[in-house]
């Protein structure tokens, strides 16, 4: 995966190549938030690129240390700080939905906004999937989508933009911070930090635009 200076970047002049690096940045970032790392997963870590293209670039730093947390952890430990963080009997530790941080309970308003904007974009809840569509995995799968996808009358930059102001850039730097004062956290402090990292990379982009 490639890494974009956070100084540099432009999301209104951005290449195919480019678009295709936040795409994927995206889909790895909602696979490492729904659930532990499997064995695949950590093989492909084990053999990752930790260079920015550019030396010194914003997201290296951030991006060296979660591959250094993901070689140094195992599925068997990646599984129970998982478990331990986001899945505890009764109350867990850390929420990974964005109700929470904007309402401060689950199931609130903030998740009746996101369900109309979802359904304006033709999108609809996977029924086979237990969680509510804030969980942080949801919303950076839609804006995988966003850049990603084929229709473009939905996902073209604009869309993106709003999706991004409404449903992610309001909470998920909470996330992280509540993720990183977790003393149990250490693989996920990882991914809170380059997850915080890529959103305020994602923020300059969208302010550049507008």
């Amino acid at each position: 995966m490639s890494n974009n200076d956070l100084q540099a970047l432009s999301l209104a002049t951005m290449d195919d190549a480019e678009e295709l690096a936040r795409a994927e940045a995206y889909g790895l970032l909602a696979r490492l938030w729904w659930a532990p790392p499997d064995a695949a997963l950590l093989q492909q870590f084990a053999v990752a690129v930790t260079e920015a293209p550019q030396p010194g670039a914003f997201l290296e730093a951030p991006w060296q240390a979660l591959v250094a947390a993901m070689r140094a952890t195992t599925e068997d430990a990646a599984r129970q700080e998982y478990v331990a963080l986001f899945e505890g009997v009764g109350k867990p530790e850390v929420f990974l939905y964005g109700s929470y941080y904007l309402a401060g309970f689950l199931n609130e308003r903030p998740l009746v906004a996101l369900r109309d904007d979802l359904a304006r974009l033709g999108l609809e809840r996977d029924p086979s999937r237990g969680e509510t569509e804030d969980h942080v995995a949801c919303v950076f799968e839609v804006m995988r989508f966003l850049i990603a996808g084929d229709d473009v009358a939905v996902c073209n930059l604009e869309q993106q933009r709003r999706f991004f102001r409404a449903h992610v850039q309001p909470w998920v730097e909470r996330l992280c911070e509540a993720v990183q004062a977790q003393p149990r956290a250490r693989l996920y402090a990882a991914l809170a930090g380059f997850t915080a990292a890529f959103m305020q990379v994602e923020t300059q982009g969208f302010d550049l635009i507008e």
